[in-house]
């Protein structure tokens, strides 16, 4: 099992990738705390892994709110007694035409996005040091990568993202912390479907988006949680302050 006696917090775990990512994990030997602001959801996520033989606990978590992350790192250190991996998933955004983008959207995206990221890292990071094996994976986004109309806050927020990944790591490789993200392309999950949902159809603007993709589809959840198990185990031990495309070929 490539994370066995592992220990993680994956952030935005209720649905979507975080959820495939908190099974996948799972599978491998991790004990995973799941962290969402859905509770009924992330309680159900944390059940299921149980049933099938894993280790999960859920706390629901508002990432914003820094007296919750605090009390989320407490929590996984006192029920698992350690923390190696720490994946900040949790996302939020909207598509709007910028001349109508409001300020607290702005703020928002970008406190759910990347301040949450900073909070996170900072509270965990000493418990990360202890380890002796520290990860750090934060979720990015092509977005981060390009740009894209209407889409403003968000593309902003995971360029951020990508660069305090890469200071990160740079800073805390001598510990033996590795520091790395992931840009996934569009990938068919509840947060896509609500972004699209703004702008018309959501099934309609999903085919659209996937006939833009050079393999000619969207990405499924479990395939950007294999690409972060990669980057969490120990066949990344040499790779640190990379932001991977998961994209299906779109940023080739």
């Amino acid at each position: 099992m490539r994370l066995a006696g592992r220990a993680a917090i994956i952030t935005g775990s209720a649905n979507g990738i975080g959820r495939a990512a908190a099974a996948r994990f799972a599978a491998e030997g991790a004990a995973v705390l799941l962290a969402d602001v859905d509770g009924a959801a992330g309680a159900e996520a944390a059940a299921a892994i149980r049933a099938s033989g894993g280790r999960a606990e859920f706390l629901r978590t508002d990432v914003t709110e820094g007296p919750q992350v605090r009390a989320m790192v407490e929590a996984a250190v006192e029920r698992f007694g350690r923390l190696d991996i720490l994946f900040n998933n949790a996302g939020a955004g909207s598509f709007v035409p910028f001349d109508r983008l409001e300020p607290e959207v702005w703020d928002q995206i970008l406190a759910v996005n990347l301040r949450a990221a900073y909070l996170c890292c900072r509270l965990a990071l000493p418990h990360l040091r202890r380890s002796g094996h520290g990860v750090i994976l934060n979720m990015a986004s092509q977005s981060g990568l390009q740009g894209q109309p209407m889409n403003e806050p968000y593309c902003a927020a995971k360029a951020g993202v990508i660069l305090l990944t890469r200071s990160l790591a740079r800073e805390l490789a001598r510990e033996n912390i590795r520091v790395n993200c992931l840009c996934p392309g569009g990938t068919d999950t509840a947060l896509l479907r609500r972004f699209v949902a703004t702008s018309g159809s959501a099934d309609q603007a999903l085919t659209g988006l996937g006939e833009r993709v050079p393999m000619g589809r969207l990405a499924r959840p479990e395939e950007i949680a294999a690409a972060a198990l990669f980057l969490a185990s120990d066949d990344a031990s040499y790779v640190t302050g990379v932001a991977l495309p998961v994209d299906g070929g779109a940023t080739a």
